[in-house]
């Protein structure tokens, strides 16, 4: 009969370590919500891959999906950039080379909407709200 070492623990999961590594570095709870749910989206894309088994291209491969399939915003691409970055940075220890052959999500044009006097003049005689004459 052998005997088991039951000093060693089992090697924390890798979702534990990003939580911890949070926490250490007091990052709030909502973010550390949204960083565990793009690392999480980031490692089901690739198949269920560990992290520590890719590098760039998968990184790149994985902001190009979310800007060009799933069409989300510049924000929320950059948003699970710093997940990603976080995770190989301060938790695995690896360093990424730079990541520049990812498509950037379009950030979108938007011209401001201005009337004129006479245009906010003619919309006003247009609407009639039940208010109108309460103050007066």
């Amino acid at each position: 009969m052998t005997q088991e070492n039951t000093t060693s623990s089992p090697a924390k999961k890798l979702l534990d370590q990003v939580r911890e590594k949070i926490r250490f570095k007091h990052y709030s709870i909502s973010t550390e919500k949204t960083y565990i749910s793009w690392i999480k989206h980031y490692i089901v894309f690739n198949g269920k891959r560990h992290p520590a088994d890719m590098g760039a291209v998968e990184v790149e491969r994985f902001l190009t999906y979310l800007a060009n399939d799933r069409h989300v915003s510049s924000s929320t691409q950059n948003q699970a950039l710093s997940a990603i970055l976080f995770l190989y940075r301060d938790v695995l220890a690896l360093d990424l080379p730079w990541l520049d052959g990812f498509e950037r999500s379009k950030k979108p044009k938007r011209l401001p909407v201005v009337l004129t006097p006479l245009e906010v003049q003619a919309l006003l005689r247009v609407n009639h709200p039940p208010h109108r004459n309460r103050w007066v």
